[in-house]
């Protein structure tokens, strides 16, 4: 139960948003009832004074978050992220979103190699992106350049990015030869 509980804890750290416990179940390779017995082993061992988080529980699904006692410590790090220049990570972030768009964040992830939440965050919060649901999976968000962004670049449109036809060819061909990738191993583990 603590390694289910330890590989649950990692799904939801990596994704930052809730998992329901049908794709915890699908991914892990356990039943749903496996997951909510490891989700109630976890939400205690994270209630540990030495645990900066918390598990949020919300009728099927699952999410991990920060204690509230230490909103004050996040908030701070958030203003200075804000008043601050956009940071590397986030120019980087927001250079996939503004060529591959609309892209989830785990297309981000997977083409950044590292955990995007964060920068996503405060790209929102800038208001230079925004999210909706994607139309074909309703747990998953889709990331976009918004207008402001367009109007701080002094571009009308994407495609006025430099090059934007080579790398956005490019990147979606990337892309699709992930995704076929994945279609086929899903195939062949069934």
């Amino acid at each position: 139960m603590k390694n289910l509980s330890a590989i649950i804890e990692a799904l939801l750290f990596i994704h930052g948003e809730p998992l329901s416990f049908s794709k915890l179940a699908k991914l892990t390779k356990k039943s749903e009832n496996e997951i909510k017995e490891s989700a109630t082993f976890l939400t205690a061992s994270l209630k540990d004074e030495n645990s900066g988080l918390f598990l949020l529980e919300n009728d099927d699904s699952l999410e991990l978050s920060t204690k509230p006692e230490f909103s004050s410590f996040i908030e701070d790090l958030i203003k200075d992220d804000f008043e601050s220049n956009l940071s590397p990570a986030s120019l980087e972030a927001l250079t996939i979103i503004s060529y591959l768009a609309p892209i989830s964040r785990a297309e981000i992830d997977y083409i950044r190699g590292v955990n995007s939440s964060f920068m996503l965050r405060s790209l929102l919060l800038r208001g230079l992106i925004s999210r909706k649901p994607d139309p074909k999976r309703s747990y998953i968000y889709l990331y976009e350049p918004t207008f402001n962004l367009l109007k701080f670049l002094g571009i009308s449109s994407v495609k006025d990015l430099p090059n934007y036809e080579k790398y956005h060819n490019l990147l979606k061909t990337y892309q699709e030869k992930e995704n076929n990738e994945k279609e086929k191993k899903s195939k062949q583990d069934e």
